[in-house]
């Protein structure tokens, strides 16, 4: 679920970063390009942490 959310969110900047425009409406809110982008690049940076979390593993194991 994490992936597929970074994977659209990475499309969408490369999207945009392609044909910019001066302003974007999101849930009716207008947002400039520039805030837009911002978002974007927190949503993915966001995701990396989620992801970094789960690849951390720890095995212990004792042997006598």
């Amino acid at each position: 679920m994490i992936e597929t959310i970074r994977s659209q969110t990475l499309t969408l900047i490369a999207e945009i970063t392609e044909h910019q425009k001066p302003g974007y409406t999101i849930d009716g809110q207008s947002v400039s390009w520039s805030d837009y982008l911002v978002r974007l690049r927190e949503t993915v940076d966001w995701c990396d942490r989620i992801l970094a979390r789960e690849d951390i593993c720890e095995i212990l194991s004792l042997a006598r």
